[in-house]
């Protein structure tokens, strides 16, 4: 039995046998495949229970152990169900990202790549890309595609360049018709006779000129040889406006001298030839080759500047020479005038072009204050009447005659119809760049919409190079600025609050002291009375002063200018008295305020944490309470019987009482105030180090800090009364004493009070700018790398000088004929005790143009110990001077003569003050 057995059993040991594990039955297939979905559910319970971290690291283990067969099906795995190689990029991408890459493509490839699919061909059509194409050539659509219309500007294209259609702004016009609303035939007429008018106007003023010119020309332009010998040799001519209105550079003016030195010998024979006729009004014309081109000559170019372009005076300086420039002021002006002022910059000539230098988007034309130019005014009657007539003044496209906007309009669609429209609108052709994205005021060097230049718009009117240096400019202000704001906005936002609570308080002052001038003008008109009265008695004291042994006195009881004069003194008397009455009740009132805030000090925050003490759930310790508030509450003891005394003095108030013994009493107690004032620092660091490390003090600040009951203030701020409660005392004492006559017994004990408070708010005063120069030390400290403890008794800043450090390169000549070389630059910060020498760098941010001063400690010199020695100014070197110490040597220079005398008179000031101590 046992021996039948024994091989069934064998073969069950065998099914069992496991392999790589205990867990794992090697044949038996069944169980195997159960314990492996056992196992397989057990690693995916534990991978739902982990965090993404943990799944991370688990995966990356995975993919380590993983086979390249096994990682190449997680390969076909992904492959399958996201087709990343072939997807199309028009229906993945933003429809702007792919508009942005059709667009530069060029026509042709853009009609090839609308035959790919439908996906494409709609976006190839769309008119934002063909729209540019058409304007370049001049290509305007006769009509406004509605809203769901696309492919509008294509089709132009096609057919414009299928049968050459290319027509000027007036001949489309003609044929198409404007974008205006069709106009009646009186409305016709009347635009007709409006330019014949303004033809006329100017057809006259150029025959005014034309006669001017002929009165005022030189005797040798009459057509002899010599004066067309002269005119095809050196005759450089600009116009008389452009002399009266624009400067020439310096360097046009030598070559125009030169010219007309190189000319006289040849004019020798000719009277009058030491009149110098290049100054004629026909000379100032401007600098041509020859006279082949005198009608394109005759005609300058003319460019308006704004002011509000930041840094127009070298936008101004950048003008190149011939061309006449204004600059207008941006606020103050209107249409009317600006087109006067081109006029008469233009004197009745016809411009070769026309920019526009001005603020403004991608949208609309920010021209004037309060006229912003865009798709949605430009129609209105004033502002189309004034670009009618600018265009008047231009020359026909045919001649070359165009305006150019230095405004980005070609950026937008907007932008691009406002110059459709200003082009059908005058018949002249406008231009504008088109970059927007290229930097503040860099889209004037970009590309430009219309047809191709052989110069580009900018170089027409400006210094290539001056403008580049303008245009960089303004990116480092707009940066400074930028900075600045972030700086200044909190200032600002203090600022504002404080000038209208300044408002608000001299609103109710003024409101409530109405009572006050209406008794004023009583006092001024019965002192008025008085003095007419006494004025009719000249010839009586006349009379007294003829006769001195006369002693008898001019006024009697019984005259009646003595009875108007008491009773102007009665009135005074009782004026000062009610005056003074007022006075004490606001210091009463004001009093009882101060009292009121330094209660809610002890209500609202120190009763809650001496309970929280006492309670076992203490916020703070009792020695963290004790030096915050123990100062403040002696103060409120003390305040609180000042009040009680003042409260008893005016419940029995009259003329005779008096109140400046009180305030002495006051006085003779301020000792209390001293202690609080010299552990204020102290408590300041205790609250911010309490609330950053205690979490409960936090919240307790938190729930009390400005509510209700503590007036919207902290707790720092309400610690402020103290300080500013004696500038309220010292003006209220001042005007008590202003109101108590001279004779009054309180006149003396008010000036002793004034001078015990004036004397303590000095105190008050030398302590805040004790702790103000111990926190700027303590600035630079930080500022300065590797700089000593400066914080020492009595030690402020007085001066901090930018020089150069140089290096002699040979001691052993002269002072005269040393060389000097540049080493390195310091920084020399000047105290009243001694002179920190420091290493002064540059440290630039990234992603920012600002950049920052850096400092390294160098060496300290005590005043006393420096001498200074002046270098006198020689061919190799100016403004320096030799600094040596006991240990050192440095020869510096500023970088202006002013602030290296400054610089010296204060050090030597500074040395013989402290020698003197």
């Amino acid at each position: 039995m046992s021996a039948g057995n024994s091989p069934r059993e064998s073969l069950e040991m065998e099914s069992f046998h496991t392999r790589f594990s205990a867990w794992t039955p090697f044949s038996n297939k069944s169980l195997n495949r159960q314990l492996f979905q056992e196992r397989v559910a057990l690693i995916s319970h534990w991978f739902d229970l982990w965090t993404n971290k943990q799944r991370q690291e688990f995966l990356f283990t995975i993919f380590l152990r993983c086979t390249t067969s096994q990682l190449r099906v997680i390969q076909d795995w992904f492959s399958e169900r996201m087709q990343v190689a072939r997807v199309d990029f028009s229906t993945v991408l933003p429809r702007f990202i792919s508009l942005y890459i059709f667009s530069f493509l060029n026509p042709k490839d853009l009609c090839a790549a609308a035959q790919v699919s439908w996906p494409w061909k709609f976006l190839t059509e769309q008119d934002c890309l063909w729209m540019p194409k058409c304007i370049k050539f001049g290509w305007f659509l006769p009509y406004t595609p509605t809203d769901n219309e696309y492919g509008a500007w294509k089709h132009h294209y096609i057919a414009c360049v299928s049968s050459l259609d290319w027509l000027t702004p007036r001949e489309a016009a003609a044929v198409y018709g404007t974008l205006n609303e069709p106009k009646t035939e009186e409305e016709e007429l009347q635009e007709r006779q409006r330019e014949k008018c303004l033809r006329k106007i100017v057809w006259e003023k150029i025959a005014l000129r034309k006669k001017e010119l002929f009165k005022v020309r030189p005797p040798w332009v009459s057509g002899t040889h010599c004066s067309r010998l002269f005119r095809s040799k050196c005759q450089p001519r600009l116009s008389q406006t452009v002399r009266d209105r624009v400067r020439l550079h310096e360097t046009l003016e030598k070559q125009l001298v030169l010219s007309s030195l190189e000319s006289l010998p040849k004019r020798s024979n000719i009277s009058g030839c030491h009149s110098y006729p290049l100054s004629s009004k026909k000379n100032w014309r401007g600098v041509y080759k020859n006279d082949s081109s005198s009608s394109n000559a005759l005609q300058p170019h003319f460019i308006l500047i704004s002011s509000r372009i930041p840094a127009y005076e070298m936008v101004a300086n950048s003008v190149r020479a011939g061309i006449i420039s204004v600059v207008y002021e941006h606020s103050g002006l209107n249409l009317e005038t600006l087109l006067y002022l081109i006029e008469k910059a233009l004197d009745g000539q016809m411009a070769q072009s026309v920019g526009i230098f001005s603020d403004g988007d991608s949208r609309e034309i920010n021209l004037l204050q309060g006229y912003k130019i865009g798709i949605k005014n430009l129609l209105m009657p004033e502002v189309r009447d004034f670009w009618e007539k600018l265009g008047s003044y231009v020359a026909p496209e045919e001649e070359g005659g165009h305006v150019d906007l230095f405004v980005p309009l070609g950026a937008s669609e907007a932008g691009i119809e406002v110059l459709s429209q200003l082009s059908q609108l005058t018949g002249t052709l406008f231009t504008a760049p088109t970059g927007i994205a290229t930097g503040s005021y860099q889209h004037v060097l970009s590309d430009w919409l219309g047809r191709q230049w052989e110069t580009a718009p900018p170089s027409i009117y400006f210094s290539e190079s001056k403008l580049q240096t303008w245009s960089s400019f303004t990116d480092f202000l707009e940066d400074t600025l930028k900075l600045v704001r972030k700086q200044l906005s909190p200032l600002f936002k203090e600022l504002q609050k404080n000038i209208s609570g300044r408002m608000i308080g001299q609103f109710v002052f003024d409101t409530m002291s109405v009572a006050n001038i209406l008794n004023n003008q009583e006092i001024v008109q019965a002192l008025a009375d008085g003095l007419i009265e006494l004025s009719k008695e000249n010839s009586e004291r006349d009379v007294i002063e003829d006769n001195p042994q006369d002693t008898k006195p001019s006024l009697s009881k019984n005259d009646p200018n003595f009875e108007l004069l008491v009773k102007l003194e009665r009135k005074l008397q009782l004026d000062s008295a009610e005056k003074r009455t007022r006075v004490i009740r606001e210091l009463l009132k004001s009093e009882r305020k101060y009292v009121q805030m330094l209660e809610i000090v002890r209500d609202v925050y120190v009763r809650p944490l001496r309970a929280a003490l006492s309670s076992n759930r203490a916020i703070l310790s009792a020695a963290n309470i004790q030096i915050m508030f123990s100062d403040i509450l002696q103060i409120l003891c003390l305040n609180r019987q000042f009040l009680d005394d003042l409260r008893d003095r005016l419940q029995e108030w009259g003329p005779a009482h008096c109140v400046g013994e009180i305030f002495i009493k006051f006085g003779s107690q301020l000792n209390t105030y001293t202690n609080f004032f010299n552990n204020y620092p102290v408590v300041l660091k205790t609250i911010e180090k309490c609330r950053e490390m205690i979490p409960a003090f936090r919240a307790f600040l938190k729930r009390h800090d400005k509510t209700i009951v503590t007036k919207m203030l902290s707790l720092p701020e309400l610690l402020l009364y103290p300080s500013r409660r004696f500038e309220e005392y010292l003006h209220l004492l001042y005007a008590l004493r202003l109101h108590t006559p001279a004779e009054h017994i309180d006149r003396g004990n008010l000036t002793i009070a004034i001078d015990q408070i004036k004397n303590y708010k000095g105190y008050i005063d030398q302590m805040k700018r004790n702790i103000n120069m111990k926190d700027h030390l303590l600035d630079i400290q930080r500022l300065i790398w590797g700089c000593p403890t400066l914080s020492e008794a009595n030690r402020y800043l007085i001066r901090i000088q930018d020089v150069a450090q140089l290096h002699c390169c040979d001691e052993d000549i002269s002072f005269y004929l040393r060389l000097y070389e540049h080493t390195c630059d310091l920084s020399l910060f000047l105290f009243n005790d001694a002179l920190l020498v420091s290493s002064r760098g540059t440290s630039h941010t990234p992603f920012e143009r600002t950049s920052k001063s850096t400092y390294q400690f160098i060496a300290s010199v005590a005043l006393h110990r420096l001498i200074i020695e002046d270098i006198p100014d020689s061919k190799f070197i100016k403004n320096a001077f030799i600094l040596q110490g006991p240990k050192h040597e440095w020869i510096c220079a500023t970088e202006v003569e002013d602030d290296k005398f400054l610089w010296l008179s204060v050090l030597q000031n500074a040395i013989k003050s402290s020698m003197e101590k």
